[in-house]
């Protein structure tokens, strides 16, 4: 991107008008559809600095000696072939400009050969200034898959002890996505055959079959983020989801503003509170499950969190210093 950017600063109005439509209406449409769309807009604020004065003049006021006022003199004495004395201000600005793309350019030559490479790197720099660096969703990424028991993500660990982190290299995050499904149970029993669990709903990300994706933009569900980012690993790199989980078997009412859906509202909060882990994907248009209104096909990879209850949290939260959330 700099390297297309950087032109817009010296080049004529034209090409720069080219670079803003080349770059704004992919940006719209991602900011319709997208989850991120926050920097899709900071990715506009670039070109709008290559709109000409005629389209945002309606901005500025037009009476004698105002901006606009003065910006058309200016253009007007331009377009005579006047031209303003080069100062030295002038010249080291141009110098510095001129600096900087060079510099720019350079530091964009590994981001480039990256960007091309089959083994595409992530979120990554590559010199010490980070001036330029990599960012993206659809190249690869690491992920915790193994405790030091040797159990595989999402199993759980009786004691909640953090293991030791174990990465691996994972394929393109396109047509699927793990998620963890957070659920909650009355029975006394957690292990009993009849528990009956229910699901909680976030506010955007994958959860019930028949729901349709989400159009959020420009806001953004940081909670339902997270959750995506811990479906990478196991719950002993994200603390914060038995946090969470604490959190749920109170009722408490601030956490569960974040949700779509409590399926204890009106009732006692839940005995057991536990984590599942899925692997969703699209159901196809036109197939079985698409006939019976599923957006989503998911598949059990395994728990993610074992059942816990207030009595299981207590130690957890007095070694961590979380305050004990009490039911409401």
């Amino acid at each position: 991107m700099p390297l297309v950017w950087t032109p817009c600063i010296t080049v004529e109005h034209v090409k720069c008008g080219g670079w803003r439509d080349l770059s704004l209406h992919p940006q719209m449409v991602l900011i319709i559809s997208g989850n991120l769309s926050f920097l899709n807009w900071l990715t506009i604020v670039p070109s709008l600095a290559c709109f000409d004065d005629a389209t945002l003049g309606f901005l500025f006021p037009s009476g004698p000696g105002c901006l606009k006022d003065q910006v058309l003199r200016m253009q007007e004495e331009e377009a005579r072939g006047a031209r303003a004395p080069r100062t030295r201000g002038s010249v080291a600005r141009h110098t510095v400009n001129l600096a900087l793309g060079v510099l720019v350019a350079w530091l964009s030559v590994p981001v480039v050969l990256n960007l091309l490479s089959p083994r595409q790197v992530m979120n990554s720099s590559f010199n010490p200034l980070r001036i330029v660096n990599t960012y993206g969703a659809f190249g690869r990424y690491l992920r915790a898959t193994m405790t030091p028991e040797g159990r595989h993500a999402g199993e759980a660990s009786p004691d909640l002890q953090p293991p030791s982190l174990v990465l691996v290299c994972s394929g393109c995050i396109t047509k699927e996505r793990t998620e963890v499904i957070l659920q909650g149970t009355a029975s006394p029993n957690a292990s009993a055959p009849d528990a009956k669990w229910e699901d909680y709903e976030f506010k955007c990300k994958p959860g019930d079959l028949r729901r349709r994706p989400c159009l959020i933009s420009p806001y953004h569900h940081r909670l339902d983020w997270l959750m995506w980012f811990a479906a990478f690993q196991t719950y002993e790199h994200n603390e914060w989801i038995i946090h969470l989980a604490g959190k749920l078997l109170a009722n408490d009412a601030q956490a569960l503003s974040l949700l779509a859906l409590n399926p204890f509202a009106g009732r006692a909060p839940p005995r057991w509170v536990r984590g599942e882990h899925y692997r969703y994907k699209f159901s196809r248009p036109g197939g079985t499950h698409a006939a019976e209104g599923k957006w989503w096909i998911r598949k059990r990879l395994g728990p993610y969190f074992p059942p816990l209850s207030f009595q299981d949290l207590k130690g957890y939260f007095r070694s961590r210093e979380w305050p004990y959330p009490k039911p409401e």
